[in-house]
């Protein structure tokens, strides 16, 4: 029997399932409650963000006065760590579900969703080990809990799809570790999506846990060479026995865009089968179920179309992980370097605004861009995030999104302010800003660059690179009023 409307909680909201399932929810009537840790974070559309009503939380330090609303008839568990830590996101994955059962058994609520790892071998990853420890951890509250254990999810933004299209498409040959010759049994982000919202309120999947997989069935070498073909690619694979796993985590880190974290916990799973073993989900949610080979070409529709809904790489954070984003939005200037140019905007002033918001990505930097690859290439050998990471959109800028290596703190056109904040490995913190303002009867762009060193490092660093900002802001600034589109 499956209920009607409900009231819904979504944790994990800014996440890769987490915005693509809450506008699913809202269609379907439901009311959703968001749960983040930040409310700036929540880069969804307008229209989505009017129709949802947003809790604050931090589930690894949750408030002692914290409580989730008692009208909740459902939750979503969809919080992991596996991208906050090599070795600890055991524990916190396991004090994050502790603490959300603790306030979660104060409602009224009736059952819980958990999208799990998929893994059915006697040894488990130590990921595939923490997602099925949460399991057990839920299992204890007062709803009834429904688990779905799913392996690699394909669709536009998603880090498995991501990490395959930057090998495919960068490396004509690969050399490659043993672990191609794994199993796995891949599941579009659709089907996802639709198993999800299926399970809301049926009580045939109470306390119950199902596999959920696509109807393929392949190796990682088979579905590096498919992604090729969908690509109208020609790529080889080598396989060679003699790369470790921290070989093959460094692998993963230089050619893909993935964060070292991710990539040691993904090399560590992708060394275990991950096949369905039961499919009674499959009679109790019938759906299409979509092949690889269209999953793949889907999430290229979608990303021709600018219309990614999602992507990991605005979910990895370890920089803000015990952090709001409004910490830094006003830029300090006590103890801090600035580098501060302007320029007058003598043509359209919208042409100017577009410039600043196709920043990045791409587009480029307007002005030795060459530079800012080989910078992000020096942040990606001392484990920064790099440039790889690009923009969600070629068009449009939301805070909170990733942008190469930056985070957007605030984006606000309408108030003709742009403010990023450096997620690259630095000797302190860095602020890049512009604004557009009326200065005695002209429209002037002004932007400024900032630098919090941390301690002595931090200011040989600052002087190291003044000469190189001394001509690359200069350009930058320079071309962005000079409305090249």
């Amino acid at each position: 029997m499956k209920e009607g409307k409900l009231n819904i909680l979504v944790t994990g909201a800014t996440g890769y399932i987490g915005k693509r399932l809450i506008p699913v929810l809202l269609d379907q009537g439901h009311t959703v409650f968001a749960m983040t840790r930040d409310k700036n974070r929540l880069n969804l559309a307008d229209h989505i963000l009017s129709e949802i009503r947003v809790v604050e939380a931090d589930l690894l330090n949750p408030d002692a006065d914290l409580s989730f609303p008692d009208e909740i008839d459902v939750a979503y568990y969809l919080v992991h760590s596996m991208s906050s830590s090599i070795r600890k996101f055991y524990e916190m994955e396991a004090t994050s579900a502790t603490n959300f059962i603790q306030l979660l058994d104060q409602t009224q609520a009736r059952q819980i969703i958990y999208l799990s790892g998929l893994g059915n071998e006697d040894k488990l990853s130590e990921h595939l080990a923490s997602r099925q420890n949460v399991e057990q951890i839920l299992s204890n509250a007062k709803a009834a809990l429904t688990v779905l254990r799913a392996a690699i999810i394909v669709g536009s933004g998603s880090a498995s799809f991501e990490i395959m299209r930057d090998l495919v498409e960068k490396l004509p040959i690969m050399v490659a570790p043993r672990w191609l010759k794994s199993e796995i049994q891949p599941i579009a982000v659709r089907n996802i999506v639709e198993y999800l919202t299926g399970v809301v309120g049926l009580s045939s999947t109470y306390n119950r846990t199902f596999d959920v997989g696509g109807p393929d069935v392949l190796t990682y070498r088979q579905m590096l060479y498919k992604f090729a073909k969908v690509r109208k690619l020609k790529r080889y694979i080598i396989s060679v026995p003699v790369m470790t796993p921290r070989l093959s985590s460094y692998w993963l880190y230089f050619v893909t865009a993935t964060s070292y974290k991710l990539a040691v916990n993904l090399v560590d799973s992708l060394k275990v089968d991950v096949v369905c073993q039961e499919n009674a989900i499959r009679e109790l949610v019938p759906i299409n179920l979509i092949h690889y080979d269209e999953a793949v070409e889907l999430a290229f529709e979608r990303i021709a179309q600018n219309m990614v809904l999602s992507s990991w790489k605005d979910a990895v954070n370890d920089q803000f992980s015990d952090a709001h984003l409004d910490e830094y939005i006003e830029v300090p200037t006590y103890g801090c370097f600035k580098d501060e140019k302007h320029a007058d905007i003598t043509g359209r002033e919208d042409s100017v605004k577009r410039n600043i918001w196709r920043i990045g990505g791409n587009h480029g930097w307007y002005y030795a861009t060459w530079l800012w690859g080989f910078r992000g290439f020096l942040d990606k050998l001392v484990g920064g995030v790099g440039l790889r990471r690009g923009r969600a959109n070629p068009d449009i800028i939301k805070t909170g999104e990733a942008l190469d290596f930056w985070r957007v703190i605030y984006a606000a056109k309408d108030r003709s302010r742009l403010l990023l904040y450096a997620e690259m490995k630095l000797p302190g913190e860095a602020w890049l800003e512009y604004r557009i303002k009326q200065s005695n009867e002209k429209t002037v762009l002004y932007q400024t660059a900032t630098f919090r060193p941390r301690g002595v490092w931090g200011r040989i660093y600052w002087y190291a690179v003044w000469p190189f900002h001394l001509f690359v802001f200069n350009g930058m600034i320079r071309n962005l009023v000079r409305h090249i589109i």
